[in-house]
Order: C-alpha cells, then structure tokens, then sequence
C-alpha cells in the first residue's frame, strides 16, 4: 500500500495518475496547500521541501518526494514500460520528463502566478513568462510532429506533462491550444486525456 500526500495541482496530479496508470493501490491524503498544511512537521519528515506530492510505500519503508523523483521510482518499482529499463528510449523520456521538470512546471507555474496571483501586475513578468510558455508549447508542437507521445511511446514524461499544460490550456485564453498554432500539443491533449487513468488521477484528491 502506498501513501500519496497531494493537492490539486499540476504536480499532485502526476503521482495520482501515475498510480492509477500502473494499478497500485494506495491512500490520497490532501495536504491543503492554500491553508499551509505543507509546513506541518509530520508531512516535513516526508517532504524536507515542504512540496506536494510526496508518498510514502509501505511494501519498501521507502518515502519519496519531488515529483519527477515518483514518477521515476514508481516506474522502476513495478518494472514498467513507461519508463523503459535501458537505452535510447530510455533516454528519450528520460530527456522528456526533464524537459517538464525544467522548463514546462517552471515556466508554466510562474505565468500563472504573475498573470494570476501577483499582488501587482508586472508587465515585464508577463510577457516575459507568457512568451516562454508559448515558446515551450511549440517545441512540444515540433516534436509532436514526428511522434504521438513525447519520448515516442506513451510514458511519464507522457504523465509529467499532460496536467501542466491541461492547466494552462484551461486558464489562459492567450494559450488557447485550439487556435491552430499549436494543433498537435491540442491532439495529444486529448490523446492523453481520453486514457481512463488520466481520467481518474486527475480527480485525486476530489
């Protein structure tokens, strides 16, 4: 049994979803991150960043925080072909997922929080977050030219990226993925979406 500390953010969302692809059982614990539940002591012990989601496994002792860091132990725990055990594609997602990691939640997080939560509006943010998310978007675009999935086959950087940009598309009318700028990240939206496990992590917690 596994223990998923989360909220109802883009990265909370990668581990619900993660677990519900590979069918492990587990716990969804909310840890409310608009009233600091995240800097209690007892989730500290789990999370020394004090970020959700972290999981503890009770099959291994082990607790895991950071959410590209799940995604990859979750995959090496049941041996799985969403992060591919050796070679080219291995690295191919492995490329992808950190693409998300470094650019897209970054990136993505701080367009939101200067468009959105700023306590005063800074142009220069803006702009300057707003046309790196854009730029994100159409490498994804490029890529998703030549494949279906980002690392080619269907994969955690799959599972990383889908919630930030299902997040963005849904908030920002200036992002709008159907405004043909951008046709094949708004095909594979909707490719990843119509998995049922996506479907299901992405309503964790409720």
């Amino acid at each position: 049994m596994i223990d998923l500390y989360t909220w109802t953010t883009p990265n909370g969302r990668k581990a619900s979803v993660m677990l519900e692809e590979l069918g492990l059982p587990y716990d969804a614990h909310p840890v409310n991150i608009g009233k600091d539940e995240q800097f209690a002591p007892d989730f500290l012990k789990i999370s020394p960043n004090n970020k959700i989601p972290a999981i503890v496994d009770h099959d291994t002792g082990a607790s895991v925080f950071e959410s590209g860091a799940i995604l990859i132990y979750l995959a090496e725990k049941t041996a799985s072909p969403l992060l591919p055990a050796k070679g080219e594609a291995r690295t191919r997602t492995l490329e992808w997922l950190m693409f998300q990691m470094g650019g897209v939640g970054p990136m993505f997080g701080q367009f939101y929080h200067f468009s959105n939560s700023a306590p005063a509006e800074i142009p220069y943010a803006i702009k300057r977050y707003s046309e790196e998310s854009k730029r994100l978007l159409a490498v994804m675009d490029k890529r998703l030219g030549d494949v279906d999935y980002l690392a080619g086959a269907y994969s955690i950087a799959d599972i990383a990226t889908y919630p930030w940009v299902k997040a963005l598309s849904s908030k920002f009318a200036a992002l709008e993925l159907g405004d043909g700028a951008i046709p094949k990240v708004k095909n594979w939206l909707d490719r990843v979406g119509d998995r049922d496990a996506v479907k299901k992590g992405m309503d964790v917690p409720a």
